[in-house]
């Protein structure tokens, strides 16, 4: 075998333990969740805040059914898709450990975060918040007008 085709093979196989590696402390640090790559979550509560005219801020509970599908999650490229009906959006996604925070950040200036805790929620699913940060005034019926949180759980897909 030729000196470069050595280097090359040396390179590759550096490059393999390397990955595995990384992975491995990947999955140590944030147990399963660090390796997730697809998540289905899922929030039966919410609460919805504003200020009232005076200034004071106020905030009620509501049921409710909103699901988001994540995936694609690459954490090492900070990287994930996020699938809400036939929409798809790229967004950002941070893990550290015992976290993955799924971030969408909108030009026109809400944000949007999805946190998951390595906390069991029951069922082999894990808890989550899910976080709205838009102000609009006056609101708009039917769309999010107003800071919003959500509470529930997510289950890994893949």
């Amino acid at each position: 075998m030729r000196t470069v085709q050595k280097l090359a093979l040396a390179a590759t196989l550096i490059m393999t333990v390397l990955a595995a590696s990384l992975s491995s402390q990947n999955a140590a640090q944030g147990g399963k969740l660090a390796v997730a790559k697809g998540l289905r979550c899922s929030f039966p509560l919410s609460s919805v805040a504003g200020w009232k005219k005076d200034g004071q801020p106020e905030a009620a509970l509501k049921p409710g059914a909103f699901t988001l599908r994540f995936d694609s999650i690459d954490t090492d490229e900070g990287t994930a898709k996020l699938r809400n009906g036939t929409m798809e959006s790229e967004i950002i996604a941070r893990a550290a450990p015992g976290y993955l925070h799924l971030m969408q950040s909108f030009r026109s200036g809400p944000m949007y975060i999805t946190t998951v805790f390595d906390q069991p929620a029951g069922g082999g699913k894990l808890k989550a918040v899910h976080s709205r940060h838009e102000y609009l005034e006056p609101p708009l019926a039917g769309a999010t007008s107003s800071p919003e949180q959500y509470y529930g759980e997510c289950e890994i897909t893949e």
